[in-house]
């Protein structure tokens, strides 16, 4: 029995804040859901029980990490000082975002609620993670990485919902604030893929997050300026690209083994599927129909992989293990 205890103390005290992936894949799954319901005119709703499922995740989770910070605060401590974990805190924003968005649609309080929870945690986050990097002493050019996209991303996307909460001017801060530091980002992980040592295997799977931000800043976009918008299709051509480009990397991808690390694929696949299905909505094209409707296969097929991966990993005890740096 203290075996177990002690068992169960040490998987506690090696859970990882990049655990949040796993929600944040979750409801931007029922987010995707939710559009294919609307645009493709489903009878059959599933979003609904995604979304709950994946709150429920979201909040198992932040009591697991709530129990990690009462008991091993210097762990959590060690975590939010290291150059890459730190950018997996915004997580919980872009989780506030998200839910925000799908509840639009179901009740606009609660959609109110949940966004002006995620802009306050985004703001103090971004402020965080921004000023780390400008007074860092310890970060070099190998532990940038796409993961670093994270922090600004939440940004990209207030403006989803913001629009229908607060006055324009705010969303267009937050936007200005996200689209100029991922260009910046951009150079930064481009100059490190290409003329760097290689990225680990465990970190291979956060070049999904590559086509994550165009493809949301093409959605933000739409609800800044509707209508029709050059630079958000462009936006959305861009990171269009940058996905094909990513799949014709599969052999990269085929040969790394299971890490909790590989629900970056999630995110950025529930993002594309609903930029698709806008764009969908926007042109009525057949081409855009029939590549939402691929798209979207291709995101419930990636989640029901992770699920059971993350499943098996769990039952073997391989998650929540320590890391070697």
């Amino acid at each position: 029995m203290q075996e177990i205890k002690n068992n169960n103390c040490e998987r506690l005290k090696n859970f990882p804040i990049s655990a949040l992936a796993v929600p944040l894949g979750l409801i931007g799954f029922a987010l995707a859901w939710q559009k294919a319901e609307d645009i493709l005119e489903m009878n059959f709703k599933l979003s609904n029980y995604l979304l709950y499922f994946s709150l429920i995740m979201v909040f198992l989770l932040f009591i697991v990490y709530a129990f990690k910070i009462l008991k091993y605060f210097p762990e959590v401590k060690k975590e939010f000082n290291h150059p890459i974990k730190i950018n997996f805190y915004p997580i919980i924003a872009k989780i506030f975002l998200i839910a925000s968005i799908i509840y639009l649609s179901i009740n606009l309080d609660i959609s109110k609620y949940f966004w002006w929870s995620g802009v306050v945690v985004q703001f103090i986050f971004t402020i965080i993670v921004m000023s780390a990097w400008i007074r860092h002493t310890k970060f070099e050019i190998h532990h940038i990485n796409p993961s670093w996209f994270i922090p600004v991303v939440g940004c990209i996307m207030i403006p989803i919902a913001g629009v229908q909460h607060f006055a324009p001017e705010l969303s267009w801060f937050f936007f200005s604030i996200g689209f100029f530091w991922w260009l910046i980002l951009t150079v930064l992980v481009i100059n490190r893929i290409i003329f760097h040592n290689p990225i680990p295997d465990k970190l291979i799977p956060t070049f999904f997050i590559l086509f994550a931000p165009p493809i949301i800043g093409f959605i933000s976009l739409s609800k800044l300026i509707p209508g029709i918008n050059y630079f958000g299709d462009m936006l959305y051509y861009f990171g269009f690209f940058l996905f094909i480009l990513i799949l014709f990397q599969y052999k990269l991808f085929s040969k790394i083994k299971f890490y909790l690390s590989w629900w970056a694929y999630s995110f950025p696949l529930d993002a594309l599927a609903i930029g698709t299905f806008l764009m969908y909505h926007r042109t009525n094209l057949p081409f855009f129909k029939v590549a939402s409707v691929a798209i979207f296969i291709l995101l419930n097929l990636t989640i029901f992989i992770l699920l059971v991966k993350t499943i098996i990993a769990v039952k073997n005890r391989e998650i929540c293990i320590e890391e070697k740096e």
